[in-house]
């Protein structure tokens, strides 16, 4: 007996790797080249999928474009969390050498691109409330994994500034953005360097 019902679909299934492959391309895209500047159809073309496939996943652009930041700062958020969560190492240790490794790593790849979260906050947060508002959340996490750090120096007794812990940790995440954008500007990394001599020499003592 044939166990197939005769209106059982045929033909091949459908990639489960288009969705990653797509949101992938676009990482890449809006951080080269900016969110205006990427049209559904260059992306679908560095995916190497059809264009119809982009609609099967994602129902616009802009609903694209909340998830490319999802997938940029998840895609980073293992290395970070054991980055700042370390506990052979002390708190500050950890911020300071995070931020040399970052500085290290703009340093290698040219001075370009910078933060896409930061970058697509220049663009277009003033147009999409729906990509603003997850760059936002996505910005609170980050804040809150360096609040923690400082939290936890204040705790023992390792700086001595009585700022709160969020607020210090909003101020780092901010001047760090706006020297990532100076750096890309000057093309070097004095402002990177300008950053930590401030946070490390003044701020977080």
């Amino acid at each position: 007996m044939n166990s197939k019902s005769p209106s059982a679909k045929r033909g091949p299934k459908p990639n489960i790797n288009t969705r990653d492959n797509l949101l992938r391309a676009g990482v890449n895209m809006l951080h080269s080249a900016g969110y205006a500047a990427s049209g559904i159809q260059d992306i679908v073309t560095v995916a190497g999928v059809p264009k119809g496939s982009f609609y099967n996943h994602f129902a616009s652009k802009e609903a694209f474009g909340r998830e490319v930041v999802d997938y940029y700062f998840s895609s980073g958020l293992p290395d970070l969390k054991a980055a700042l969560t370390d506990p052979q190492v002390l708190p500050l240790h950890r911020l300071r050498n995070y931020f040399e490794q970052k500085t290290r790593f703009f340093n290698e790849s040219g001075f370009v691109r910078g933060c896409l979260m930061g970058n697509l906050s220049l663009e277009i947060a003033d147009h999409s409330e729906v990509i603003r508002d997850n760059i936002a959340a996505n910005f609170m996490l980050w804040s809150k994994l360096i609040e923690d750090c400082i939290a936890q120096a204040q705790e023992f007794g390792t700086m001595r500034n009585p700022i709160s812990a969020p607020v210090l940790a909003q101020f780092i995440l901010n001047s760090w953005e706006g020297a990532l954008l100076r750096m890309r500007v000057e093309k070097d990394d004095s402002p990177l360097k300008d950053f930590s001599e401030v946070v490390f020499g003044s701020v977080l003592i």
